[in-house]
């Protein structure tokens, strides 16, 4: 009776140590660094909802020499978020990213000016002036507005120079650049924090000057689509992200502190990622994480149309699918 209760017991325990070791490891890799751009995949980890579909997650930050399609390529993560011009020029270059989700409907990328510059049309008034563009594949959607403005980039009295800018808002407040690169949901309120008020500034969005392309989407390598397992894992993975951003948009203020409690370098500001939290979750509102074909060919066509140096130089095939985000539904 005793040996038959240990071997019970035995067995108990390597049922549950089975169980334990069941979920599935999936390394997810930022594209920028821990703040509420990224809340909902915090939510979900810390919510329980990826453990609740069996998987084990890994979330790791991105920064300025980080560069989402490399990491992926190099074996350093399962699956990415990148924008989606930054995507198709890896894919053309030998990068089989595809397009597995897109949490953002909206784009939030825009250029912050000084009003003083006297800039109030691109076309017009953007000629001879400097303006301030991030790099790292976040240059794409820039370069094929100037080139839709027939705008050179190479500087002179009919171009704008370009400057190549960090991620931050420098240029603009020490005036080494008449515009720089801003999102809405952060580097807009750094100017303004920095202590330049929002009526003496002039914003265009990308959305308004019809060059928007798709932020933020979650890619995978065209390959591993072809195993079902590894389909089956990204459907769990983004039903459960899914589920955070929903989360997040209905608890925006519990999903910021999150988002802070994951940040590691103890940079980010409560004040700075409750308001990132609420811009932000105006660009996925509306989304069920579906791409909609239809603005996948508007980024497509905002790429081609890039002059002599466009960002891609054909049309891709393959570069998005519904598999996963169908199974996930």
């Amino acid at each position: 009776m005793k040996k038959t209760l240990i071997a019970a017991t035995a067995l108990a325990v390597g049922l549950t140590a089975s169980a334990a070791n069941a979920a599935d490891d999936v390394t997810l890799q930022l594209k920028w660094v821990t703040q509420a751009q990224f809340a909902g995949y915090f939510v979900a980890k810390d919510k329980g909802f990826y453990e609740e579909e069996d998987l084990n997650v890994t979330i790791n930050p991105g920064g300025p020499d980080i560069a989402p399609p490399q990491v992926i390529a190099g074996g350093g993560a399962d699956v990415v978020i990148e924008w989606m011009p930054a995507a198709l020029a890896a894919r053309e270059r030998g990068v089989p990213l595809v397009n597995i989700a897109q949490p953002f409907k909206r784009s939030g990328m825009m250029l912050t000016c000084r009003k003083e510059t006297g800039i109030s049309d691109p076309k017009a008034d953007f000629p001879g002036k400097t303006l301030g563009v991030w790099f790292f594949g976040n240059e794409y959607p820039f370069l094929s507005w100037m080139s839709q403005l027939g705008i050179p980039t190479e500087g002179g009295d009919s171009g704008v120079t370009v400057l190549k800018q960090g991620f931050n808002v420098d240029p603009i407040l020490q005036k080494q650049a008449d515009c720089i690169s801003t999102m809405t949901y952060n580097e807009y309120w750094q100017v303004i924090d920095a202590g330049i008020p929002a009526e003496e500034l002039v914003v265009f969005k990308y959305a308004d000057q019809g060059v928007a392309t798709m932020e933020d989407g979650l890619y995978v390598l065209e390959d591993n689509l072809n195993d079902p397992a590894f389909v089956d894992k990204m459907a769990r993975f983004v039903r459960a992200s899914m589920k955070g951003w929903a989360f997040a948009r209905e608890n925006p203020d519990e999903a910021a502190e999150i988002v802070l409690e994951n940040d590691d370098t103890g940079a980010q500001t409560e004040k700075h990622q409750k308001r990132m939290m609420g811009e932000i979750n105006k660009l996925t509102e509306g989304s069920d994480g579906k791409l909609d074909p239809a603005d996948y060919e508007r980024t497509v066509q905002t790429l081609l149309q890039g002059g002599s140096d466009p960002v891609i130089t054909k049309a891709p095939e393959g570069a998005w699918t519904h598999a996963v985000i169908d199974k996930a539904m």
